[in-house]
């Protein structure tokens, strides 16, 4: 059965609302839970960056249902970090917790003030800080690692495995945006996650995973507005979305909230409302979430208002259960 989560949106709403938001979601019947990791929101309209690790210590202690994060290693995390930061929560949270590493973004990773390196070598770092973390993970003493990072008499004494767990029980995904970053994902990866993107592009990043020969679960972050009516739900979507609607290399380039909104200045509603599931019907968005949950194993929904309570509770009520009866 296709599970469907909430996603936590690390950049639209301040940690401690956040953690409210996860524990009503859980009570209205979304049965896991996804997180952002940022330093800046998108749009200064955002207005918010809390520390995904810290939260998702107090998010695990006081929900049951499972919640992995999205994470950058290489450069503003090292990937050593990485690897101590997510084997203490697979231990405190044994099997409720996954990460999804990716290559990063300039807005997040700029602020060490290392070079922001060229897409092939940022994906060749990841590759390299997923091994990296694995290894450890595993319970690898690293005497020695030179690449595009360093590493230097790293061991971790507190793993998953420590407490009688298999040494795999954090699962290290892959983040994927187009079908290039998927086939190399199939390589290293446990399993993949994507977004919603116009056209169903989607399943040209789902399906060049399985192609490259990916066996792992494959998930969707589904980007929507919901409202009592039409209108308020695209006000909701083109205030707080049409800063994140661009591709690369802009999207990964751009180092700050002011340049997103500058470079959003032109954008149409029409473009955001291609990119985000806007509707003020349940029943529209469940169609819309039960045809995307036919190939995908996971769904985490990410309603891009920065008020959640509404659209927990309406989703809890509406579309879940009829999601769950198809």
């Amino acid at each position: 059965m296709t599970t469907y989560g909430f996603h936590a949106s690390q950049e639209q709403i301040s940690p401690a609302q956040l953690l409210r938001d996860v524990q009503h979601a859980e009570t209205a019947g979304f049965t896991a839970a996804m997180s952002s990791d940022h330093f800046f929101p998108w749009s200064q309209r955002q207005g918010h960056s809390g520390f995904t690790f810290s939260w998702l210590g107090a998010a695990l202690a006081s929900t049951t249902i499972p919640i992995g994060s999205v994470c950058a290693p290489g450069q503003r995390y090292h990937p050593a970090v990485v690897a101590q930061a997510t084997a203490t929560l697979g231990q405190m949270f044994p099997g409720r917790y996954w990460t999804a590493l990716g290559a990063g973004q300039a807005m997040n990773e700029h602020i060490t003030g290392q070079r922001w390196l060229n897409q092939e070598d940022r994906r060749r770092r990841l590759e390299e800080s997923a091994d990296i973390i694995r290894r450890l993970h595993a319970g690898e003493w690293i005497t020695a690692h030179r690449g595009l990072v360093t590493v230097e008499d790293a061991y971790l004494y507190d793993r998953p495995a420590t407490e009688g767990q298999t040494e795999n029980s954090v699962p290290l995904y892959a983040t994927s945006i187009t079908p290039a970053s998927a086939e190399r994902a199939a390589a290293w990866a446990d399993g993949m996650i994507t977004l919603n993107q116009p056209g169903g592009a989607h399943y040209e990043v789902l399906d060049a995973y399985r192609q490259a020969g990916g066996e792992g679960p494959v998930m969707l972050q589904i980007h929507l507005s919901w409202a009592e009516t039409d209108q308020q739900a695209q006000q909701i979507a083109y205030d707080q979305w049409r800063t994140n609607i661009f591709g690369p290399p802009l999207d990964q380039d751009l180092p700050t909230p002011q340049h997103f909104d500058s470079a959003a200045d032109e954008v149409g509603l029409q473009t955001v409302l291609d990119a985000v599931w806007t509707s003020s019907s349940p029943a529209a968005h469940t169609e819309w979430i039960a045809e995307a949950a036919e190939r995908f194993e996971a769904t985490y929904l990410h309603h891009v208002g920065q008020d959640q309570a509404p659209f927990l509770d309406t989703f809890g009520e509406e579309v879940l259960p009829n999601l769950r009866s198809n």
